[in-house]
């Protein structure tokens, strides 16, 4: 099957998730297109059965902002009739669903049919999507897409309750390679570059945005190492930083929290970590619980969103309300502060992790497909 994937090409959990997608089905067999405005970071090599194609969009002083809905739509077209495209997947509901419903339409002025099925990621419907001014186009984009997909049944219902949808919505979750972390490739002396041998890791990882309730994480820290000796891991970049590290200095505990910016090494740091801190307003998924679980460690998150649905309460970590800093803070230190009960939380965090491995959901994305060309 020749497949064009549009996303967004940046270390955000929709463009991690579609390049990984993509990857996986070109080792399938499947011929993958990759249609966005630079090559996406997990996009490490080409081989004979990816391809990437990049959008340019022309700068005219004509313009205020540069219209690249209009140069994706038109290089969508390019791809498709140059390469045979034979199904568009795009992530993100706008502007790719919408730049791939212009591009279908193109298309059929040529006497060419394509299906295009479009994954909701959540921000796309929960923020951008619900805002006045995109609400009738993302509404418009998602009926007017042959299949659509989200990636928890938090955000389907959400979608439901926000949009006058009119299209069946099958929920395919996220997923992650459990093979590539069954073979631990790093050493304890490398752990000691983080931390002492005494003190436990804790991490959080994000785009540093308001909803990741950034000051919760230190909080819930600052309570941790209390009790028990710790350092936390700070990984990401974004606006809240800033009032992160202002928040450190005022509590004193410059000396045991790192703030390491983006990273290419997050499997190291996880590798490493005995707790994840995730406590956010709202997560349509919880990738980053995933990909913690994966390597075998305990997650603290909120009750929100998909989370539950990732997150097991009182098997791969704990969940509470949103802004409950106190029962969070609890249920960390009596994790951390029993050797073998966080010897069982990691285990169960990695036996949880399982059910989202990539070759389980994959194949639901093939079948999928295969559904919307009979359809075509």
């Amino acid at each position: 099957m020749k497949i064009a994937i549009v996303c967004y090409p940046t270390f955000g959990g929709s463009g991690v998730v579609a390049t990984e997608l993509g990857l996986a089905l070109s080792r399938r067999g499947h011929e993958v297109h990759f249609v966005t405005y630079k090559q996406p970071v997990r996009l490490e090599t080409i081989s004979s059965h990816i391809r990437f194609h990049e959008v340019n969009v022309p700068e005219y002083p004509l313009f205020h902002y540069q219209p690249y809905e209009l140069a994706l739509s038109s290089k969508l077209v390019n791809v498709i009739k140059n390469y045979g495209i034979e199904l568009l997947h795009v992530h993100y509901a706008i502007p790719h669903a919408y730049a791939g419903y212009m591009a279908k339409k193109m298309l059929e002025e040529e006497g060419v049919s394509i299906p295009m099925v479009t994954t909701l990621h959540g921000t796309d419907i929960t923020l951008v999507g619900n805002h006045p001014f995109y609400k009738p186009a993302v509404t418009f984009s998602i009926n007017n897409s042959d299949f659509v997909t989200s990636v928890s049944n938090s955000l389907r219902e959400d979608t439901l309750k926000s949009f006058e949808v009119r299209k069946n919505i099958e929920v395919i979750p996220n997923f992650i390679d459990v093979t590539k972390f069954q073979k631990k490739t790093f050493t304890d002396c490398q752990r000691e570059l983080m931390a002492h041998s005494d003190e436990k890791i804790i991490t959080h990882v994000s785009n540093f945005r308001k909803v990741k309730r950034i000051e919760d994480v230190i909080r819930i820290f600052f309570e941790i190492q209390k009790k028990v000796k710790a350092r936390l891991m700070m990984v990401g970049e974004g606006p809240e930083r800033e009032l992160a590290e202002k928040l450190v200095r005022k509590l004193e505990i410059r000396d045991r929290v790192l703030f390491l910016g983006q990273s290419n090494e997050i499997d190291k740091i996880l590798c490493f970590s005995d707790l994840f801190l995730l406590p956010s307003e709202t997560e349509s998924f919880g990738l980053a619980a995933l990909e913690a679980m994966v390597q075998s460690v305990p997650v603290i998150s909120s009750n929100t969103g998909g989370l539950p649905e990732v997150n097991i309460h009182a098997f791969s970590g704990f969940l509470h309300d949103v802004g409950d800093v106190e029962s969070m803070s609890k249920s960390a230190i009596s994790i951390l502060e029993d050797p073998e009960k966080l010897v069982q939380f990691k285990k169960q965090a990695g036996e949880a992790a399982q059910k989202f491995d990539i070759n389980n959901i994959v194949p639901m994305y093939e079948e999928l497909y295969q559904k919307a060309l009979i359809k075509a």
